[in-house]
């Protein structure tokens, strides 16, 4: 027993450090009205000021997503550290709307590094031959993601300084993940100088292209709703359910991104393969329930939603990472995570943009339920194509294409 756990501390650490990464691309969640009591700004600045994350992390994809596949996967985890510290100094010394602007670019830039980079590096850490791996990697992703607003939430309702705390705690926690990521193995074996890295357009090796499609719909359908969670969710919990407890309105974000790592774990039990199609029938349960609870204004809606629609969104992205990664070679895989991140991110900020926009002229319940009707359209397309052409399960769950690297 171990020997078990010595052989996968290397991986959980790795984990570790991926989540302590994505907690700043959330944390600003629920002070968002904060924010806009100090500055004085639009709910559709609230959603450009979270699209311009997105714009980040996209960018980031595209210039540099196989940056790790040629210099190594810790040199580039090391500058996605470094580009979230200093998201984080801009938010500590924000007296303008324009810090708020720099600090989600920089925390975009960092997630974009992180995304490709991190989820290969955390399964080649793991134990030869583990499907297990891709579970760490997700669960690291989301569960990081969940705990930026609730460690955002407790600190900003319960402590003092509500606008600076939260970002002193993180860097905080970088530094240690810094040190931590310094005493973890590199797993790139044929290392390349880093003028070989050239910007590319996206493109897939063709062993890659068969699983791609299906697995990017789902992925795009699941952050989707995540992105109108993230983003929109603490004005309806303000102005339409008067709910102002910051602790609360973190804690149920939270909720929808914990209850995708549970989605990623129970992915696992019904086959990989089949959690994409079985994915997006429970998205569509929880877009049900979301639209009941912008329609009655109904808290306890709103929690299940948020359960229900976060699993659905587990199961969907961990039967996509698993899809991508299994049938992309060694030397390809992170760029081909990123690939598939870049729909994701995609999902999570093109319908935030327009939600945001039809808040003016219609209200934040109607353009949620506009939102909702063309998701219910996407993810039921999705499913329907995913039913008729499934991702074959050795695509899915092919442990021997997981390169351990060098221990």
């Amino acid at each position: 027993m171990r020997g078990v756990l010595r052989g996968w501390l290397p991986c959980l650490l790795g984990g570790t450090v991926f989540a302590v990464c994505m907690i700043g691309t959330t944390l600003p969640t629920p002070l968002y009205g904060l924010y806009r009591e100090k500055f004085g700004f639009s709910e559709l600045t609230v959603t450009v000021v979270f699209a311009v994350y997105a714009a980040g992390v996209i960018a980031m994809l595209l210039l540099a997503g196989n940056a790790s596949d040629a210099v190594g996967r810790r040199p580039v985890l090391l500058w996605g550290l470094g580009f979230a510290a200093a998201s984080a100094g801009c938010f500590l010394g924000a007296n303008a709307l324009g810090w708020l602007y720099a600090g989600r670019l920089l925390s975009g830039l960092s997630a974009g590094l992180f995304t490709g980079a991190a989820s290969a590096y955390v399964i080649e850490l793991a134990p030869r031959g583990s499907s297990a791996a891709t579970l760490v990697a997700t669960a690291a992703t989301m569960g990081g993601l969940g705990c930026g607003p609730l460690l955002a939430g407790v600190l900003a309702q319960y402590a003092d300084w509500p606008l600076y705390l939260p970002f002193a705690v993180h860097v905080a926690l970088l530094a240690g993940s810094a040190l931590v990521l310094l005493g973890l193995p590199e797993t790139v074996r044929d290392r390349r100088p880093l003028r070989t890295v050239r910007p590319r357009q996206p493109s897939l090796p063709p062993s890659v292209r068969a699983v791609f499609g299906p697995a990017a719909l789902a992925s795009f359908a699941g952050f989707a709703l995540l992105g109108v969670f993230t983003s929109v969710s603490p004005a309806f919990l303000s102005e339409s359910l008067d709910v102002h407890n910051l602790a609360l309105v973190g804690l149920l974000v939270a909720l929808a991104f914990f209850a995708s790592t549970a989605g990623q774990w129970a992915a696992g039990s019904i086959g990989l393969a089949r959690s994409l199609p079985a994915g997006c029938a429970v998205l569509l349960v929880g877009l049900a329930l979301l639209a009941g609870a912008l329609h009655w204004d109904l808290l306890a809606l709103m929690v299940l939603s948020a359960l229900i629609g976060g699993t659905g969104q587990g199961m969907s992205f961990r039967g996509a990472l698993s899809a991508v990664a299994g049938a992309a070679d060694p030397e390809h895989r992170a760029a081909v995570i990123s690939a598939l991140f870049v729909v994701a991110y995609l999902g999570i900020s093109v319908p935030v943009i327009g939600v945001g926009l039809l808040v003016s002229p219609i209200g934040l319940e109607s353009a949620g339920l506009v939102f909702i009707a063309c998701m219910v359209l996407l993810v039921a397309v999705a499913g329907l194509y995913l039913v008729r052409h499934p991702v074959a399960a050795p695509a899915a769950e092919r442990p021997d294409r997981v390169d351990s690297g060098e221990r």
